[in-house]
């Protein structure tokens, strides 16, 4: 007798996708792919691990970004691209300063003198640069969270000749509120506030280093960060995507060369300032 409903559907994966299951894969330059929403097909020029972005380019020469993730297809099988692996590196003979690297040098203890920024952005940037050389001097760098209360910071650090102060502000240019709140302080002692002209720490990594001839000119009325993403064409829309956008640029830093003298100068005059009398 005729089985008129064939065999058992259950007796195999009847869920398993057409065309497979998603499989990761890792986006090297080169691969072609087909973003399967749009059916764009391109090969791989460039990946971005801090903005989570791959572009692609066509036959044509036409370039898109796309998200990392699932929704791609590499012949004709759906993949989840990843960003490829990092390449190990060598140990650098030079920190990012441009000071030459000490190997198994333990960082002294903290001296009781600190340089003050204003933000956490600042904080890594610096970090990210003097950091080796900072841990070897003993200096510690915390961040105040603005400067609107620059007076009542100095006067609860109460600094001496033994536990000096250093501060870095942005925007220190004539009429700025920096440099008002920078003059209140000018009078105490043992006190150096030093400032870049840049409206945020941001700008002081060279454009360049972006894929741009200059930063943006964003109107009062826009949030800067805000606008500067939005002019980059980068997600805008909350604080994430700023926190995002900020781990991108930071990411483009590798040593001094990339910030702009005006914001080095300052930072290695504040780092003479608090280690003056130090044994290093």
């Amino acid at each position: 007798m005729t089985d008129r409903y064939g065999g058992d559907v259950l007796g195999s994966d009847w869920r398993k996708p057409v065309r497979g299951r998603t499989v990761d894969a890792p986006a090297e330059r080169g691969l072609v792919v087909e973003d399967a929403s749009t059916g764009f097909v391109g090969e791989v020029m460039r990946v971005d691990r801090d903005l989570g972005t791959v572009e692609l380019e066509d036959r044509r020469m036409k370039r898109k970004v796309f998200p990392l993730g699932p929704g791609f297809l590499l012949e004709g099988k759906p993949v989840n691209l990843q960003a490829p692996a990092r390449a190990s590196q060598a140990a650098p003979t030079r920190t990012a300063s441009g000071s030459r690297a000490v190997a198994n040098q333990r960082a002294r203890v903290a001296l009781p003198s600190r340089i003050f920024v204003e933000g956490r952005h600042d904080a890594e940037l610096v970090e990210k640069i003097w950091g080796d050389d900072l841990r070897i001097e003993g200096v510690a760098v915390e961040y105040m969270g603005g400067a609107d209360d620059l007076a009542a910071i100095v006067r609860e650090f109460a600094p001496t000749a033994d536990r000096r102060l250093g501060i870095l502000l942005d925007h220190m240019v004539a009429g700025s509120k920096e440099a008002r709140l920078a003059a209140e302080v000018a009078h105490v002692p043992h006190v150096l506030v030093v400032g870049h002209p840049y409206i945020d720490v941001w700008q002081s990594v060279k454009p360049e280093r972006l894929g741009v001839a200059a930063w943006p000119v964003i109107g009062r009325e826009t949030e800067w960060k805000k606008g500067v993403c939005a002019a980059f064409g980068w997600p805008h829309e909350d604080q994430a995507d700023i926190a995002r956008a900020w781990k991108h640029i930071l990411s483009k830093v590798n040593t001094w060369t990339d910030l702009a003298p005006e914001f080095l100068g300052r930072v290695e005059e504040l780092i003479d300032f608090v280690t003056v009398g130090s044994d290093s």
